[in-house]
């Protein structure tokens, strides 16, 4: 079977998993990654660019080359294959917790329930809920999902037809290294630059796919890109921007 087909079948069970499933509350792959890099930094944090560097390295690289070493193990079987890719979709993408977590929060807001939504709101960003009014908190769930939506479905998705099961954790690795690390504060300006840097490369196509698709699935085309246009480039972000 070709390789385009393996990906294509074996996504879509996995974008069926997610949707059936959700996230696995307990053993999930890219928390058990996290616990790993976490472990990574513990040992070679230095505030210092050229160790944060290493550890990205060290972390991608790692998580890469056992995804490339399962696909290589079953690239004569493509019901393996298949299942695989199916296997690594489920486990990168989001979509359903992120829509659940901001229902959620939606819900508790249409019903003037502020204190509901300010719990809630960590289950889906790092904002601060304590110092968010109700349209803060609407503020932050939409920034939230529109940034998500790039980064736990869209760009991840991209990678995967690049790169296969590699490419779809290649992707995540990078993006969860930059949640953890990729921080201007003291301790990770200089350490968490190469992984900041490295996400922004990475997500760049999902990035501008996703505000494509938000615009043709929007109730006025027109103005989202005119939004976009206008607004995109005051972020300081390059992606998170669009």
């Amino acid at each position: 079977m070709r390789a385009d087909r393996v990906f294509a079948y074996g996504a879509a069970a996995g974008l069926l998993g997610d949707l059936l499933l959700g996230d696995p509350r307990r053993g999930h792959p890219v928390a058990a990654f996290g616990r790993a890099a976490g472990a990574v930094e513990r040992t070679l944090w230095r505030d210092h660019r050229g160790w944060g560097a290493l550890h990205t390295a060290v972390c991608v690289g790692g998580a890469v080359g056992a995804a490339a070493l399962s696909a290589a193990a079953v690239r004569r079987s493509p019901a393996a294959s298949v299942a695989l890719t199916a296997a690594a979709t489920w486990a990168v993408v989001g979509g359903t917790s992120l829509g659940r977590e901001a229902r959620a929060i939606g819900d508790a807001l249409a019903a003037d329930d502020v204190d509901t939504a300010r719990e809630r709101l960590p289950h889906l960003c790092g904002r601060d809920p304590a110092a968010l009014d109700a349209d803060g908190i609407a503020r932050a769930v939409v920034e939230s999902v529109a940034e998500n939506t790039s980064d736990a479905v869209v760009g991840a998705l991209v990678w995967g037809a690049v790169g296969g099961v590699p490419g779809l954790v290649a992707f995540r690795a990078v993006n969860t290294l930059d949640a953890m690390v990729g921080h201007k504060s003291p301790r990770y300006r200089r350490y968490g630059w190469a992984s900041a840097r490295l996400d922004d490369v990475a997500g760049w196509a999902g990035a501008r796919l996703t505000a494509v698709l938000a615009v043709l699935s929007g109730g006025s085309p027109r103005a989202a890109v005119r939004a976009w246009r206008s607004d995109a480039s005051l972020h300081p972000s390059p992606n998170a921007g669009p």
